[in-house]
């Protein structure tokens, strides 16, 4: 099917009827358009259990602007994507990780998707130009198990990235 401009149309990626300002977690990804690693390099140091990444003049813009976005609650910016959780509701302080369950749910004034696309475009206006894939990955954290399966994951993806293991798809 194509649309009005010739160009062919795309299969929504979020889940159909969900309202994605609903109180909820979300693991969540960005990729750089092509998977280009322009956000940093994954360096090991004196730990080689430990890698860390250090991040491009790029990257820094986008943790700058990434750490600005309401709920974020774990994030790691690879050097070619994002992975993050992102709470939908606001948790005490205090909640141990992988409680919010138990929070009182609230509705938020935005959706993911404006949250994501108002990130984009203030690191793209920083840079001077898009270094995005169109679109995010998402996946909706039903329980305590998930959450903190996501949370592992990205506390050891730049290990995972060294190994050659860094699939998000294959998470689930």
């Amino acid at each position: 099917m194509k649309n009005p401009k010739n160009m062919p149309s795309r299969k929504p990626n979020r889940l159909k009827g969900f309202d994605y300002a609903e109180f909820g977690a979300y693991f969540i990804t960005i990729c750089v358009k092509d998977r280009t690693p322009l956000l940093g390099n994954i360096v090991l140091e004196n730990d080689l259990e430990s890698p860390q990444v250090s991040l491009s003049a790029y990257g820094k813009i986008t943790e700058f602007y990434l750490k600005r976005i309401a709920g974020i609650d774990k994030y790691v910016i690879m050097p070619d994507h994002i992975h993050m959780i992102l709470l939908k509701w606001d948790i005490p302080e205090k909640e141990p990780r992988g409680a919010m369950w138990a929070s009182p749910p609230t509705k938020s004034s935005t959706t993911i998707s404006q949250d994501i696309r108002s990130f984009k475009i203030l690191v793209t206006k920083q840079i001077g130009f898009s270094i995005w894939q169109r679109s995010f990955y998402d996946r909706i954290l039903r329980n305590d198990k998930e959450y903190e399966q996501v949370w592992d994951y990205i506390e050891n993806n730049p290990l995972l990235w060294l190994e050659g293991k860094d699939h998000f798809y294959g998470m689930y």
